[in-house]
C-alpha cells in the first residue's frame, strides 16, 4: 500500500535554488541541508509573521496538524545548519503559488 499523495501547499516564498552559508568555507567544503519551500513558508507566516498554526494553515490551504509537522522539520534543520556549520539550501516542494 503506497502512502497518500501530499496535499499542494500555498506558498509566498520563492528563492529556490539560494543557499545561506557560515563565511570563509567554500560550498564545495560543507554540508548543505536542504530546506523545502512549504518549510519556507511556515517558518514566515508563524515565526516572523506571527501566525497561528491554524492561520497558516489557512493561508497555505492545509491542516493545523500538517503545519505543526513542517514547522518541526524547519526548525530542527535551521537549528542544525546554524550549529553544525552547515548550509541551508532553499528547494522546490509540492507547493503552488500565492493567490
Amino acid at each position: 500500500m503506497s502512502p497518500r499523495p501530499k496535499k499542494e501547499r500555498v506558498c509566498g516564498c520563492s528563492y529556490m535554488g539560494r543557499a545561506f552559508k557560515p563565511t570563509g568555507i567554500p560550498m564545495t567544503k560543507i554540508e548543505k541541508i536542504a530546506l523545502l519551500r512549504d518549510e519556507l513558508e511556515a517558518l514566515k507566516l508563524c515565526d516572523l509573521d506571527g501566525l497561528t498554526q491554524e492561520q497558516a494553515g489557512q493561508r497555505m490551504g492545509i491542516s493545523r496538524g500538517t503545519v505543526q509537522r513542517i514547522l518541526a522539520s524547519a526548525r530542527r534543520k535551521v537549528a542544525e545548519a546554524l550549529s553544525g556549520c552547515k548550509a541551508i539550501v532553499l528547494e522546490n516542494s509540492i507547493c503552488k503559488e500565492e493567490e
